[in-house]
């Protein structure tokens, strides 16, 4: 149960016997009224724009609608208090009893407490991580592989159809560089000298064992041939073999895409000029020049006839090149022809994951979807800032080219793949992070990650001294929470028992969940997620210690079986949404702490 939808329904049909009445237009629309979790419960638990959304649309005063409002909210079973607060919002304090008997749905629904239908099953492509396929994953594409799959899987829960989607870069000149370095690898396999790697390509250890497998494969016949002939032979083993590697990373990490998506088979299957011609014909291409760039004096400049897409049309800064002074394709074309392939295969809703360096390149793809599809897709493109990795003190310093980075694996193998996942998700996306080595690791209150899952092995261990001390026998492993028959079986009159301040609180919390689930899917942010988690462990360990100085706030209470029935469902519950929300960053629960 949505306590807040359930709310937003009732308000729903308050408006409607107002209209009903007279008292209000009979033409007024009530979708965009809300109920939401009021800043401060001493004024309300759940505050309503109801007011404010009905006088735009009848240019009354909001006061005066909340009046009304009010008046009849009031009188509904299980409010009670309706109070006009600001300009007119309405703050409502709801009976206790329909916090404490939330419980019972919390239980019931376990770990799928918080699922929405709100997506109504609408496709959604995300891509993320993407990395060129030049060796492993380092670090830095850590974060973005991180939020693109968590905000897979919370879209998922909040009912929309996601496809998850890596695009691998395999055209152009980088990946011939990366050709080159395997076969001076496989040179060396097959015994010759190669001294220092040359500037420009990859030195990285990590490309010996591919040389090493083509050496097993070729014998010394590549050797033989000149660049032209061993080139795309190279090529395509290097570029199987790195994915791999990049593929093993990302499973270390948890994360299996659904679709891997070629730039190299969509330039052979002729979807770069499929996309131009597209444009073309609907006006959207023609041949111009584009003023010098701002801010930069250069000398040597002068204006050339470029073959240009109006994407300034679309909301972009500027109109971009398709296609460059010899008639090659620019770099973005690709990247247009791909995301029309998105279109094509009925994709009306994108997100692009992208590293901070790609700042500015969101504005021109948008133009593009909205130009390709006629405005019906959207693409949002989140933007990952850089992670600063600390260790003894010290930055991190890496350098892919030169060979000196940190990979996925290595950090993950260090402080596992749970702690990686979830401090990626503590800060919005677009905001910088520390990733501190020790400080990830310690088990204190001060790391987000053990506080967390300290909330949830503590519940669990309720579950499991309820076993032994009151003999209620409740399943505590498994993904589903089950309980038998027994003394301990809480009823709504023994829920009423939690009407403690933190109880209440907690439970107000917990319900809050399903709601959370929507508002942060629908704005692509997960690590509001991780933010609740945090507020809801803090909530649960605060009611905890309470019962170190009042036993009867204690989870067991041996002299109150029906206290304690209650206790062990509020338990349960916070168990569950815990573990909830882990799953959605990606996160294993953990039962006990070590």
């Amino acid at each position: 149960m949505n306590i807040y939808k359930k709310i937003e329904r009732e308000l729903y049909l308050v408006i409607e016997a107002l209209k009903a009445e007279g008292k209000l237009p009979a033409d007024v629309k009530s979708d965009k009224v809300e109920a939401t979790a009021s800043r401060d419960a001493a004024h309300g638990e759940i505050a309503t724009n109801a007011a404010m959304v009905i006088a735009a649309q009848t240019k009354a005063n909001p006061k005066e609608i909340a009046a009304l409002l009010a008046e009849k909210l009031s009188g509904l079973a299980g409010i009670t208090r309706a109070e006009i607060a600001g300009p007119g919002f309405i703050n409502l304090t709801l009976a206790p009893s329909i916090w404490q008997e939330a419980i019972l749905d919390i239980v019931e629904h376990g770990r799928g407490y918080g699922n929405s239908n709100v997506g109504e099953g609408i496709k959604v492509n995300v891509e993320y991580v993407s990395a060129n396929p030049t060796g492993p994953m380092h670090v830095g594409h850590g974060r973005g592989a991180v939020f693109g799959d968590a905000l897979a899987t919370l879209l998922v829960k909040a009912g929309y159809s996601v496809t998850k989607e890596y695009y691998i870069n395999d055209a152009g000149a980088q990946v011939d560089k990366v050709a080159d370095s395997v076969f001076l690898r496989y040179r060396e396999a097959c015994g010759e000298k190669i001294g220092e790697i040359p500037e420009g390509l990859y030195p990285g250890d990590y490309l010996v064992p591919v040389g090493e497998a083509l050496a097993r494969i070729h014998g010394d016949k590549l050797l033989k041939k000149d660049r032209a002939e061993w080139l795309p032979v190279v090529r395509e083993y290097a570029l199987e073999a790195i994915m791999e590697m990049i593929k093993s990373d990302l499973a270390v990490l948890g994360i299996h895409h659904d679709v891997f998506t070629s730039e190299k088979a969509l330039a052979d299957a002729g979807k770069v000029q499929e996309a131009f011609d597209t444009l073309d014909k609907q006006g959207y291409i023609y041949t111009g020049t584009l003023p010098a760039p701002k801010g930069k004096i250069i000398e040597d400049w002068e204006p050339k006839e470029l073959v240009l897409f109006r994407s300034s049309q679309f909301g972009d800064d500027s109109d971009r090149p398709m296609k460059k002074s010899d008639g090659a394709w620019t770099y973005i074309a690709p990247d247009i022809a791909y995301h029309y392939d998105k279109i094509q295969r009925g994709f009306k809703k994108m997100v692009l994951v992208l590293g901070a360096d790609h700042v500015g390149y969101q504005k021109r793809l948008q133009a593009a979807v909205k130009a390709l599809s006629g405005g019906e897709a959207q693409l949002d493109v989140k933007l990952c800032q850089l992670v600063k990795f600390i260790k003894g003190g010290a930055e991190l310093k890496m350098s892919k080219r030169a060979g000196t980075f940190v990979t996925v694996r290595e950090v993950v193998d260090e402080v596992g793949k749970d702690v990686f996942r979830f401090i990626m998700l503590t800060r919005k996306n677009d905001a910088p992070l520390d990733f501190d080595f020790a400080k990830v690791t310690e088990q204190s209150k001060d790391n987000p990650v053990f506080y967390v899952q300290y909330a949830h092995a503590r519940a669990r261990s309720v579950l499991r001294n309820a076993q032994e001390v009151t003999g209620a026998r409740y399943q505590v492993s498994g993904k589903e929470e089950k309980k038998s028959s027994d003394p301990c079986h809480p009823t709504p009159d023994t829920l009423a028992k939690l009407n403690h301040p933190a109880e209440l609180a907690l439970i107000r919390l917990m319900c809050g969940w399903p709601r959370l689930v929507e508002s942060a899917a629908s704005a692509h942010e997960p690590h509001r997620v991780a933010f609740y988690l945090h507020d809801l462990a803090a909530a649960f360990h605060g009611l905890w210690h309470l019962g170190n100085d009042d036993i009867m706030l204690r989870f067991i209470v041996k002299s109150d079986i029906e206290l304690t029935a209650a206790r062990i469902a509020l338990a349960q519950a916070v168990s569950q949404v815990i573990a909830s929300g882990l799953l959605v960053l990606g996160v294993e629960p953990v039962e006990e702490m070590r």
